[in-house]
C-alpha cells in the first residue's frame, strides 16, 4: 500500500490492521507526516504541531500491538484537535492574536479522553478566531483552504479539522459545534460530521452549560464517525450537563427499508443554490432504492428562526467576546469584531425572544417526527464560499439573491436552535467547482441511533468518499 493509500485508510480499517499487524502506528504516522509537509502550504490544516511527540507514542502503541497486549479504541490512530481546547501544557490559540502566547494548565475532557483511549494529537487545527465563523482564516495563522478547491473555505469554524481529513493528514479529528460548525465543515469537504444531542458529550465550562454548543466528530466515515463518537460521550464529574447513562453505538445496523422519511429542500426560508438542490435529490433517490418512503413536508419556519439562533449567538457568544474589545479590538479580526460589539449591544429581550421562537419551531418539528423517522435536508445551501470570506464586510447572493452574509448560506444554525436533535451530515454530491455538498439526517430527539442507521445504510448504497483515488481531492 502506497504512502498516499495509507493516509486515507479509515480508521476502522487501521485499527484492524494494526491488530493484524499488517501496519504499525509509526509506518501510519510516517505516512500522515510526509502528506502534511507537502499540503500544509496549500491548505494551512495546522496550527501546532507535535509530530516528534506523537512519534514518541507512535512508537509505544506499536510495542502494544506486537506484544498482543490489550489495546484501546483509539490506539495508535491520529486525532487532529481543533484549536479552542486545552492540553497541560500546550499551546491554544483560538486562532486569535490575544491568545498567541497562551499555554493551557488543564486539559479539557474531550481531549483527556481521546488520549486515554490511545489517540495520538499530533497536530491542531485550525479554527477562525474564537470559532465565530462559518470559514476558516485568521491573522495569526491565515486563510485555511478547501482540498477540493484551493479557492474556496473548508467551512468553519472546524474548519481545519475538515481540511486535515480531507486532505490525508489524521485519521479522525475534533470538532464543535454552536451554528454548524462541524456540519458546515463536514459538507464543504466531504466528510461525515455528528452533532450529538445537547448534553450526549462532555465539555468544558462555560459553553457545557449553552444549549446551542455540542462537541462531536469529523471522520471520512459512518463507521470512523461512531468510533470517536464512542469515545467523546458519556457524563463526566465535572459536567453537570452531561447524561446519563453513557449510549455507545453500535457499528452495525438493520435495514432502513419501510421506514418513512420527510424531507424539506429550504426548510422552509432559505434560499438554495441549484447544485445542492440536484445533490439533495439524488441523495433522496438513494434513500428511496433503500425502500425508504421520503415525503416532502413543510414546516412553516420563516427568516425568524435564523433571525432568532443569530440573535442566541449574539447575546451569549458575542458578549463573551464583548469582553475582550476595550483592551483588545486593535488585535482582533474585523468578523470577530463585529460579533463582538453586537454582543455588547444585545439585549435579554432579545435573548427571551429566541426561546420563544424556539419553542414555536419544536411545535412544528416534534409531531411531524413523530409520524417520519428522520427528517431530510441540506446542509449548507451553498457548497462553500470563498476561503478569505469576511462577513463583516462581503456578501452572499444564492442564485442572484442576497443572503445573511453569517449563517444564510449554511442551513445548520436552526438545529442548534433545536439542540437535543442529533443530526448527521453525510456527502450528497459535488458542484462544477469541486467543492462537496451535503445533507442532514435529523433525528427525534435523543435517537441517536436512528441518524447513525440511516447514514449507515445510505452510505453503504451511495458509497464510502476518499476510498477511491477519483474521490479524492487532487493536491
Amino acid at each position: 500500500m502506497s504512502d498516499l493509500e495509507l493516509c486515507y485508510l479509515s480508521a476502522t480499517d487501521a485499527i484492524h490492521a494494526f491488530r493484524k499487524k499488517t501496519l504499525s502506528p509509526v509506518e501510519l504516522l510516517h505516512a500522515q507526516i510526509k502528506r502534511a509537509e507537502e499540503v500544509e502550504p496549500k491548505i494551512s490544516a495546522f496550527t501546532y504541531k507535535h509530530f516528534d511527540e506523537a512519534l514518541e507514542n507512535a512508537r509505544k502503541c506499536e510495542n502494544k500491538y506486537a506484544r498482543g497486549q490489550r489495546t484501546r479504541s483509539l490506539e495508535g490512530l491520529t486525532v487532529g484537535i481543533k484549536d479552542e481546547s486545552y492540553i497541560k501544557g500546550k499551546p491554544t490559540s483560538n486562532g486569535s492574536l490575544i491568545l498567541k502566547d497562551f499555554i493551557a494548565h488543564t486539559t479539557s475532557i474531550n481531549n483527556e479522553r481521546i488520549m486515554r483511549a490511545g489517540g495520538l494529537i499530533h497536530a491542531r487545527t485550525a479554527t477562525p478566531e474564537f470559532s465565530c465563523a462559518a470559514y476558516t482564516h485568521s491573522r495569526l495563522w491565515g486563510v485555511t483552504r478547501n482540498p477540493w478547491n484551493l479557492e474556496y473555505t473548508p467551512g468553519g469554524s472546524s474548519g481545519g479539522s475538515a481540511a486535515a481529513l480531507a486532505a490525508g493528514t489524521c485519521s479522525i479529528a475534533t470538532g464543535s459545534d454552536i451554528g454548524g460548525s462541524i456540519r458546515i465543515p463536514a459538507a464543504c469537504c466531504g466528510l461525515v460530521g455528528y452533532k450529538p444531542p445537547y448534553g450526549r458529550n462532555s465539555d468544558d465550562p462555560p459553553f457545557n452549560l449553552d444549549f446551542y454548543c455540542h462537541t462531536g466528530p469529523l471522520a471520512r466515515s459512518v463507521s470512523d464517525a461512531i468510533l470517536l463518537q464512542n469515545v467523546m460521550c458519556g457524563p463526566h464529574p465535572k459536567d453537570i450537563s452531561t447524561l446519563r447513562p453513557k449510549l455507545r453505538l453500535p457499528q452495525s445496523y438493520q435495514p432502513i427499508k419501510g421506514w418513512k422519511i420527510a424531507f424539506s429542500m429550504d426548510l422552509g426560508f432559505y434560499e438554495v443554490d441549484h447544485t445542492v438542490q440536484a445533490n439533495t435529490l439524488n441523495a433522496l433517490a438513494v434513500f428511496r432504492e433503500l425502500g425508504a418512503t421520503v415525503e416532502q413536508v413543510d414546516l412553516g419556519w420563516t427568516q425568524e428562526t435564523l433571525d432568532a439562533a443569530i440573535a442566541y449567538l449574539e447575546h451569549l457568544f458575542g458578549a463573551e467576546l464583548s469582553l475582550l474589545l476595550d483592551e483588545h479590538a486593535q488585535d482582533m479580526t474585523g468578523y470577530a469584531r463585529e460579533f463582538a460589539l453586537r454582543g455588547r449591544q444585545s439585549k435579554s429581550t432579545d435573548f427571551v425572544k429566541t426561546l420563544e421562537v424556539a419553542g414555536a419551531m419544536y411545535n412544528i418539528l416534534g409531531p411531524l417526527l413523530e409520524k417520519y423517522n428522520v427528517l431530510i435536508c441540506p446542509t449548507n445551501a451553498l457548497p462553500a464560499v470563498p476561503a478569505d470570506f469576511d462577513q463583516s464586510k462581503d456578501s452572499i447572493h444564492i442564485n442572484g439573491k442576497p443572503v445573511n452574509p453569517s449563517l444564510g448560506w449554511v442551513m445548520t444554525s436552526p438545529f442548534n436552535t433545536l439542540s437535543r436533535c442529533p443530526v448527521l451530515t453525510v456527502p450528497s454530491g459535488q458542484s462544477a467547482n469541486g467543492v462537496p455538498t451535503g445533507i442532514q439526517i435529523v433525528g427525534k430527539t435523543y435517537c441517536d441511533k436512528d441518524v447513525f442507521r440511516a447514514g449507515m445504510a445510505y452510505e453503504e448504497a451511495a458509497g464510502t468518499w476518499f476510498k477511491h483515488a477519483t474521490r479524492r481531492p487532487q493536491i
